[in-house]
């Protein structure tokens, strides 16, 4: 039988054991709530059919006689500027100027680099902001300049209606290096004026490309401050008010959305026999391929 001094120092040896076994276990610390994001300015492109149809000063416009016209299914959209203005009064960049495109002299005059530009899906995010790096304002307009748009077509030639695909370009003056009309790639290498498109399709089981220049002037570009603040010829700027005006503190808690709803209601319009078809194998031409308006949608 073991005698209780020895007793005495088991339970001392194993009391001072278990001391640091103690010591080494700490409390579980809660993890860190992580770190709000900041809220965004955060601006989308969408296409609609079924907005109003406007004209180059903003105003309702119908077909002229002889023409006929179709909604294009949008594939993809681009613009190279954004600015939300103040008044009807403040001058095409005198706004607060949020997005200002790539540029190149890479063929001459300065141009927009197409290689550089954002290309969208309809409804998708086009560009955002930290809304505390916004200027803080009333904004009453806002200005978005179009620079290119791929969208599907129906034609009809010999009697037969086909699909095609076209990429146009808005932009005053694109560097254009190379561009996909939807399977096949265009070499370029040049500057292209607004109005310059390229056509593809499937033509009886072969693949058909074409491309061309549209008129001077032939693109609609709706801006209903024609008369306090006009545009520079053959830029695309199209400028649209919101519903109530938007305004910016600085001490925004929440993102806010900003949905640019562009009309595409008979957008692609050409010179018609009669039929409402567009052929363009019997010499049919296109003669508009802007958009029809704009509509901001504040989320």
């Amino acid at each position: 039988m073991k005698s209780p001094a020895f007793l005495c120092k088991s339970m001392l040896f194993l009391s001072i054991a278990f001391i640091p076994m103690m010591s080494c276990k700490k409390d579980e610390e809660p993890a860190p709530e992580p770190t709000p994001a900041a809220p965004k300015l955060i601006f989308k492109l969408a296409v609609d059919p079924n907005q109003v149809r406007l004209n180059n000063l903003g105003q309702p416009a119908t077909l002229p006689s002889g023409h006929a016209a179709q909604n294009p299914q949008f594939n993809k959209i681009s613009a190279h500027y954004l600015e939300l203005s103040p008044g009807a009064i403040t001058p095409l960049g005198g706004g607060n100027v949020l997005y200002n495109g790539p540029t190149t002299a890479a063929g001459g005059a300065e141009a927009i680099d197409f290689s550089q530009s954002t290309l969208v899906t309809p409804g998708q995010v086009f560009k955002e902001y930290t809304l505390s790096n916004v200027t803080p304002g009333t904004y009453e307009y806002v200005r978005l300049s179009l620079s290119y748009q791929n969208y599907d077509i129906t034609y009809s030639t010999a009697g037969v209606d086909l699909t095609g695909t076209i990429a146009s370009f808005l932009g005053f003056n694109t560097y254009i290096s190379s561009y996909q009309i939807k399977n096949t790639t265009q070499n370029v290498n040049a500057n292209k004026l607004q109005g310059y498109w390229g056509f593809e399709t499937n033509l009886f089981g072969e693949n058909y490309v074409q491309s061309g220049q549209a008129p001077e002037g032939a693109t609609t570009v709706p801006n209903p401050l024609f008369a306090t603040s006009p545009i520079p010829q053959g830029s695309c700027v199209v400028t649209a008010a919101f519903a109530s005006p938007l305004v910016i503190t600085g001490n925004e808690t929440s993102d806010i959305v900003v949905t640019l709803s562009l009309s595409s209601n008979n957008s692609f319009e050409w010179v018609d026999d009669g039929d409402g078809k567009y052929e363009p194998v019997d010499g049919e031409m296109v003669v508009d391929m802007g958009v029809r308006g704009l509509v901001p949608v504040v989320n």
